[in-house]
Formats: structure tokens, C-alpha cells, sequence
């Protein structure tokens, strides 16, 4: 649903706390979202950066080598499964934050919004909705608060969008994307007045 949403205009950015990687299997550019907790499946080159969609578990945590080597400048690759102890990364850390800074809606789907620093990231938009089945410290501060399932709740967003019932039956092929280039980071919101 939500890349479908992003293909319509109606997501514009993504941030996912998910590991498996689900969103880029669904088609879904990392160029539209971020990754705050690193993703089982992908690998980075620890010299340009660019990242490795795999087919299975990379292994490691906590950015060890895989022992695999990059395809564009053959250097080092590296899991980027976040350990408990480690810091969130610090590209999509930002990139969640200023597109969050932009939103004139965050939505938050199935969180407890308890782990931080993501928690607080639906409140540095302009305005915020809650879709959980239980309390967030976040309630009080959201716009909307929607307690049902995730899955009832986009079903019945698209509907209200105008996309009809049967709109996940209409799926193409989907394109993973396999390689992907960090690109430079977004311009600093708070230099402006």
C-alpha cells in the first residue's frame, strides 16, 4: 500500500525502523526512504557508499565485513544491522528528519513510537496521525489517533483516495533495486529564516 501510495503522489518519503528490507522488495527506492535500523539483506562499501540489495541474510552486525567485495570500486563490503549500542545511521537519521521537517502529515503505522530517537521523529512535522493498537507516549500530541489494524486502515485510505478496492490485484512486475548510490544530503533546514 504504501508504495503504491508513493507511485500515486501521495507518500513522499518513508521511514521504516523494519529490518527485512520489505519496502525495497516492494519496488520502493531507498531514494524515497530511510533505514534507521539497518536491513538484513543489504550490504555497504565502506569506500563509496554505495549499497547491495541481496537475496539472503549478508550475516554480521554492528557493520563487520562480509567478505564480499563492492561492484562498482571493489572495495570492502559491511552488514548494516544495528546492534542495541550502536548509533542510528547518521545519513537516514537526517534524511527521517528533514523530510520529516517538510511533512505537512507524518503518518505512523504499527509503532509504539517508544524507541528513540525514531519515537519523536512524527513530531517534527507540521502535523501528525497515529495507526497503532496501543498507546504511544505520542498520543497527546498527535492530530489523529486510529487504533485498528494497519492493513484495515491503508485499505480504507486508498478507497478514500479514489483508488479502487482491487488496486493491489493490478500490481506490475515489480524492480528491486540491487545497487544504490547515497546521494549528497538534502540542504540544512534550520540555515533557513
Amino acid at each position: 500500500a504504501l508504495v503504491h501510495m508513493s507511485n500515486i503522489n501521495k507518500c513522499n518519503f518513508l521511514i521504516t525502523q523494519n529490518v527485512d528490507g520489505l519496502h525495497r522488495r516492494a519496488g520502493l527506492s531507498r531514494d524515497h526512504h530511510a533505514v534507521l535500523h539497518g536491513c538484513v539483506f543489504t550490504e555497504m562499501c565502506s569506500t563509496c557508499r554505495m549499497e547491495h540489495f541481496r537475496d539472503f541474510d549478508v550475516g554480521g552486525m554492528s557493520f563487520s565485513k562480509t567478505g564480499r567485495k563492492c561492484d562498482k570500486c571493489q572495495g570492502d563490503l559491511h552488514d548494516c544491522l544495528l546492534d542495541w549500542e550502536d548509533e542510528l545511521p547518521q545519513f537516514d537519521l537526517e534524511r527521517a528528519q528533514q523530510n520529516c521537517q517538510l511533512a505537512d502529515l507524518v503518518l505512523t503505522l504499527g509503532t509504539s513510537l517508544r524507541i528513540e530517537p525514531a519515537g519523536s521523529l512524527p513530531t517534527l512535522g507540521k502535523k501528525f496521525v497515529i495507526v497503532n493498537l496501543q498507546q504511544t507516549p505520542y498520543d497527546d500530541d498527535a492530530e489523529l489517533i486510529i487504533n485498528a489494524p494497519v492493513d484495515y486502515v491503508m485499505q480504507e485510505l486508498l478507497e478514500g483516495l479514489g483508488e479502487k478496492k482491487d488496486w493491489d490485484t493490478n500490481i506490475k512486475q515489480v524492480t528491486m533495486e540491487r545497487l544504490w548510490q547515497q546521494p549528497e544530503p538534502i540542504a540544512d533546514l534550520s540555515d533557513e529564516s
